[in-house]
């Protein structure tokens, strides 16, 4: 079952008596428990944790009447506690699982009116050994109908929900803007999300550009050095040194910011000499040669390589060595390498 699927049962009032939630995406997760949570009077809904108590308790907590709410949800955190520890065979592992969790298969057949069971599976991913785990995890709660896999979203899909999270807030943002603060993010929507309303809070009517994302998005160390990418593309030396000033005093590591530059100028160079039009032919054309490629970056690529000429592309590479191997020097700092590097590139 979908996420979607689930919301749309909670929605028409069908909510089951057993759900299963599977995987790490906490965005989908969050949405599912404030549906869940929003159809119980308060002071009924009680979390249990499968690391303090055994499986067969919470099932009895699940069976006895509550004085003061007929209808009640209990959350059950870590449901993958409940695995046999240590390395078994299948066989040897079903029959445990089986033994372990014939509490709650019995009170399956007959389960409690007006009491939902939530469990949350969401430690393993889909993914390499944690697919194994999951697979467990699914055969100790086989008798749990309603599974819902919580996937993160593609990179495609948490724009998607970006563009669709910014519009419900009021938040005005291009194209730009919004792919760099998904990239920046790792696609992770929950993080997302939490961004948008900072954004919102932030910038209030006006639109919210390039710089903002910068200055307001923890963790995205990236995405200064996007603007400075930026910057340079427009051959706005001001600018440009600006983002420097703002790199330098958040402590940035500008070995890295000027690696950053010597990839998408390379990349840019590339772009120029196999005659590639647009952002799409980028992206496929990397895609395909194993270089992974957000369209973000495809257009940062395009629109350097529409800026600078064949020759001054290769002048910037030569640019680059040149200050990099100054970074190596005891003398000057990496600061006036890096703005002498900005100068002579757009003069």
């Amino acid at each position: 079952m979908t996420p979607a699927q689930l919301l749309s049962r909670i929605q028409k009032g069908a909510v089951p008596p057993a759900i299963l939630l599977l995987g790490p995406e906490a965005y989908q997760k969050r949405r599912i428990l404030d549906a869940l949570t929003a159809g119980f009077p308060e002071g009924s809904i009680t979390l249990h944790d499968l690391m303090e108590l055994s499986l067969a308790e919470i099932v009895d907590d699940a069976r006895s009447l509550s004085l003061f709410a007929s209808e009640r949800l209990i959350r059950v955190a870590n449901a993958e506690a409940v695995l046999p520890k240590g390395k078994v065979d299948d066989d040897a592992e079903g029959e445990s699982a089986a033994t372990s969790a014939g509490p709650l298969n019995e009170y399956l057949k007959d389960p409690t009116p007006g009491v939902v069971l939530l469990f949350e599976a969401i430690r393993f991913d889909f993914e390499g050994d944690d697919k194994r785990r999951q697979d467990r995890v699914l055969k100790f709660y086989s008798a749990v109908r309603d599974v819902v896999e919580l996937r993160r979203y593609s990179s495609h899909e948490a724009r998607q929900e970006g563009e669709a999270l910014a519009r419900r807030a009021g938040v005005r943002m291009d194209s730009e803007t919004l792919d760099l603060l998904v990239e920046a993010l790792g696609a992770d929507v929950a993080r997302i999300a939490v961004e948008i309303e900072k954004l919102a809070l932030y910038a209030g009517s006006r639109e919210v550009g390039v710089d903002d994302i910068a200055a307001l998005v923890p963790d995205a160390r990236a995405s200064t050095i996007f603007a400075l990418v930026n910057a340079l593309g427009r051959r706005d030396r001001a600018r440009a040194l600006e983002v420097l000033d703002t790199l330098s005093r958040d402590g940035e590591y500008l070995p890295l910011a000027l690696a950053f530059l010597s990839t998408q100028f390379r990349m840019a160079l590339v772009a120029r000499e196999s005659g590639l039009k647009n952002a799409q032919q980028i992206q496929s054309h990397f895609t395909r040669a194993g270089v992974p490629m957000w369209s973000s970056r495809a257009e940062q690529v395009y629109q350097t390589a529409t800026k600078f000429s064949k020759p001054q592309l290769e002048r910037a590479m030569g640019l680059i060595y040149a200050a990099d191997k100054g970074m190596r020097d005891a003398r000057p700092d990496d600061r006036i390498v890096m703005e002498q590097f900005i100068v002579q590139l757009v003069r």
